[in-house]
């Protein structure tokens, strides 16, 4: 019996019922758009495959377990004799004795901080140059999810170890846990097992939160998100050939494919660097938590600080009803306020919908010059969390360079308020100036056009 066309041909069998070679085709031929800013999702993208591949390396190190308490007889010298948890002294073990083990979690670490900022990054961008319009508000709101649920993944992350750092921001968690009005009680006993600080299921609940849970979460976010703007196309600034029916660029191969593995390659080569190189959250040093100790020297990673911040700054205001607290203090900062930040940033891209009326699809972006009102409140939006984010450091502040913490306090109150309307005044005037004169400061001036004079020689002339 003699072979069918098929067996002889198994490529062209698979391309005929699964239609691989035209997607394939479709694929490799989809155009990406030449501009640096549009790394940035890269850099966020590549952030998190490493955090993936390195926090695999570490879960087969690492034990969630708090119980049962041991002494410690490790390299530490400092903290021989100290009574350990597991989940303590695998940690120290990761960074001493297994090999490549402080590397990688140092690499780790790093990686989390990266893949916020690149993030942050990427979303101040898509919203100055006003990429979030229709038909991309979706795409939009998946990356501000993709934000949100880093921040807590991060939290969780750092919250594993059972060092003095992170029991005391479970220590903060908690109490905004608390503050949640009416449910709160309930809520802080069913997450940590009963009163703080619990009966120990809160770090075994972070531990799958944080290895199992979460980032499924964000792989499929970050799908949906890479799916949807392939399904729209790249948006594009302006420029000669670029319509809104077009995307002028690179196509996915070889062109761009392979710029895309370098940089993949150079943020794994940063990474790395930083773990070898540049320490980050010393655990030895703060020691192992105990519910008596603080330490004013820890500080958590900067992603938190507005929240922090935030706690910090919000004058003693609690709402009470018939002698019960209703709405303890640490609700506003801690809870409240960034409930409303990630609130708004959900809903922007249907408020300006709707109050400047445009519901036309774009492809094009807008540079933020040219639209004033949207790039003042931007900044003043940035700068009022900001604010918020530089009070977190008052304790810092106080301790290295001797400030006043309450004098802190009082001048972060009125900043918070003050900042944000100077930043949009000044902004929007910077974006009107801008317009009017057609300037181009980071090119050297405004437009300038060369003509020849009637005696041939040439002259330039400014706009």
């Amino acid at each position: 019996m003699g072979l069918t066309d098929d067996a002889v041909d198994p490529v062209r069998f698979v391309d005929e019922r699964l239609g691989a070679s035209s997607l394939a085709r479709r694929a490799l031929r989809y155009v990406f758009p030449e501009h640096w800013s549009f790394l940035l999702g890269e850099v966020a993208l590549y952030s998190f495959a490493f955090l993936v591949l390195s926090g695999t390396y570490l879960a087969f190190f690492f034990s969630p377990d708090i119980e049962p308490h041991q002494t410690y007889a490790g390299p530490f010298r400092e903290l021989v004799g100290f009574s350990v948890t597991p989940a303590y002294d695998s940690v120290l073990r990761l960074s001493s004795t297994v090999p490549a083990g402080l590397m990688v979690r140092q690499a780790h670490h790093w990686a989390a901080l990266v893949f916020v900022v690149a993030m942050v990054a990427h979303l101040a961008r898509t919203f100055f140059t006003a990429a979030f319009r229709k038909p991309r508000e979706v795409i939009w709101m998946f990356g501000v999810l993709l934000l949100g649920v880093g921040v807590f993944e991060g939290f969780a992350g750092y919250s594993l170890p059972d060092d003095l750092l992170s029991g005391m921001g479970l220590g903060i968690a908690y109490s905004v846990a608390l503050a949640v009005p009416l449910l709160g009680g309930a809520l802080g006993a069913l997450l940590w097992g009963g009163e703080y600080p619990g009966s120990g299921v809160i770090e075994s609940r972070l531990y799958i939160a944080h290895v199992f849970v979460v980032p499924a979460i964000m792989a499929l976010l970050i799908v949906l998100h890479l799916a949807l703007v392939a399904r729209h196309h790249h948006t594009q600034f302006p420029g000669p050939g670029r319509r809104e029916r077009n995307t002028v660029g690179n196509p996915m191969w070889p062109g761009y494919a392979l710029r895309s593995l370098g940089l993949m390659l150079l943020v794994f080569a940063v990474l790395v660097g930083l773990g070898g190189l540049v320490q980050i959250n010393p655990i030895w040093q703060w020691g192992p938590y105990e519910i008596n100790r603080a330490t004013n020297g820890a500080q958590p990673d900067w992603y938190l600080g507005w929240l922090i911040g935030g706690l910090r700054i919000m004058p003693p205001l609690e709402i009470r009803v018939w002698g019960k607290t209703l709405v303890p203090n640490p609700f506003w900062g801690g809870a409240l306020f960034p409930t409303v930040v990630f609130a708004y940033l959900m809903a922007h891209p249907w408020i300006e919908s709707r109050l400047t009326r445009d519901r036309a699809p774009h492809h094009l972006l807008d540079r933020p010059r040219d639209h004033p009102w949207r790039t003042a409140f931007g900044a003043a939006f940035l700068t009022w969390v900001g604010s918020i984010f530089f009070a977190g450091s008052s304790d810092r502040l106080f301790y290295q360079v001797g400030i006043d913490y309450e004098a802190q306090v009082h001048v972060y109150r009125v900043l918070v308020v003050v900042l944000p309307i100077v930043v949009f005044v000044a902004t929007k005037a910077v974006c009107d100036e801008l317009r009017r004169t057609r300037a181009a400061p980071a090119l050297g001036g405004p437009p300038t056009v060369v003509r020849r004079r009637p005696d041939n020689a040439f002259e330039e002339l400014r706009e």
